[in-house]
Formats: structure tokens, sequence, C-alpha cells
């Protein structure tokens, strides 16, 4: 299973509402315009590629109206001094009738280019978003789920679980830097939400692969979404197929991103 996002094609220009720091380890940047109101609400771990202002100087929103192949060249051929860096993000909550997007970044100090933008993003700050729709694809068929991540991929598992049926059953195993980022996620009451806290200076993902590997496999079938730092999706993976014997087909996964390449 892999995202997919080549289907949506809505590119929205928008503008910086206001900003909240939530926890200590996210800021949330609420986002709206008119240009939401034809955009899909494809609920769960709806992900988007955003486009944010330099840092320095203008900012060029011309931008294709996909993201393949041809329509990242387009991107990159654009000038570098006026083309927007493109991050990928997660809707955290969509108001359509407020026409408000409400986006959660990870900040660790001032580290990255989207890390800065939140900490510093006041109203009226341009942005863009081109809809990429939901990775996750809901099975069904799936007696159990298995959601596991980092901060990185906390938004993704909240919105999954905000979205699931209300009588699912299974687990979701979060990493976090702090012991405040834990928060209620309105997940069914079938799932057990495991909240792991790692210590200052650990390598993040190591707690969470552990949790994995200590997990029992409940019987009957399985849907696992695994994602966040790449070894913690890669390592999460390949346990549940060599270890448990959990049909490849059975599990989405994504490296977000990987140790000493930033988030």
């Amino acid at each position: 299973m892999s995202f997919n996002g080549r289907k949506n094609t809505t590119m929205c220009h928008l503008e910086v509402v206001r900003t909240e720091r939530i926890s200590p380890s996210f800021v949330r940047v609420t986002v709206g315009g008119d240009d939401l109101a034809p955009l899909v609400n494809h609920g769960y771990d709806h992900w988007f590629r955003l486009f944010i202002p330099r840092e320095n100087g203008e900012t060029n929103y011309n931008l294709p109206k996909r993201v393949d192949m041809l329509g990242y060249m387009q991107y990159l051929r654009m000038p570098e001094a006026t083309r927007p860096p493109m991050r990928n993000y997660t809707v955290r909550e969509f108001r359509p009738e407020a026409l408000e997007l409400d986006i959660d970044f990870v900040v660790h100090g001032d580290e990255g280019l989207a890390t800065r933008f939140a900490t510093r993003a006041k109203p009226g700050d341009s942005v863009a978003l081109l809809d990429q729709g939901a990775g996750f694809v809901f099975d069904p068929s799936a007696e159990h789920h298995l959601l596991v991540t980092d901060e990185t991929g906390l938004p993704a598992v909240a919105g999954i679980l905000r979205d699931l049926p209300r009588d699912a059953r299974g687990s979701a195993i979060i990493e976090v830097p702090h012991a405040d980022d834990a928060r209620e996620l309105g997940a069914p009451a079938g799932v057990d939400v495991e909240w792991l806290v790692r210590d200052e200076g650990s390598t993040p993902g190591i707690l969470a692969l552990e949790a994995v590997k200590r997990w029992t496999l409940p019987s009957g079938t399985l849907s696992a979404y695994l994602v966040g730092e790449q070894a913690l999706a890669t390592g999460a993976r390949r346990w549940l197929v060599n270890e448990l014997g959990v049909p490849k087909k059975s599990i989405l996964f994504s490296g977000y991103w990987r140790i000493g390449h930033g988030h």
C-alpha cells in the first residue's frame, strides 16, 4: 500500500488566520480563504503539499496544478529567488463552513524552514496548498487496526482515530518528545492509545519500535499504518512481516523523515 495523491489537484491560495502553541512540540497554524470552498474533505490522514513564503524576498505562488514528474520539474524550473519551499503536511482539522483549516507543525528549536515559518507566522501571511487526498484507506474487512508513529505522524494518526468507525478495535502507539504532547484524540473505545515519552537526547523512534516488538498480534485480520522516522516505519513493517507473518498488502508505511536530514 502507498500514498497516492495524483488524482487530487485542488490548489488553494490562503492566508494565515491565527497561530497557537498547543503543546511543547507543536504549533497549530490556522489558514483560511475562499479557495477552501471546493476542497474535498477526505478525512483520515488527508495530506497536501504546502508551499510557504520565502524567508527573504518575494514569493511566487504561480504553481503547477500537479506534483507528478512533470509538475515537479516545472516547480524546480521556477526562479529559486521566488520559488516557495514545499513540504508535505496533514490536515489536522478542516472546517468547511468557516473556510478554515488547521495544520499542526512539529517544532524543535529553530531548525528547518517549516519550523521557522510556523513559529513566526502572523495573520495575513500567504501560503498555498495542493490537495493530495488521503493515504489511509479504511479496510472494512480488518478486525484490528495498528497505528504506529512518532510526533511527525501524530496529526495523521489523530485524523485516523477521529474518523475510524466507532466500533473499530486496535492499538495506537505514539512516541513524543514531551509528556505534555499527549492529548485526547477521540479514538474509538475499542482502540487502545499508548503514549511513549522519550528521554531528551535519545534517538527518535526507538521506543515506538520496541513497543511494536512487544505488541501481541491479535487473532483476526489486521490493517497496519506505520509512519514517522524512516527506521521506525521500515523497522516496524519488517517486524510485522518477518516475525508475525502479517501480509505486506495489509501494511501502509511511510518514512516521513530520516535522522540527520531533518523533518
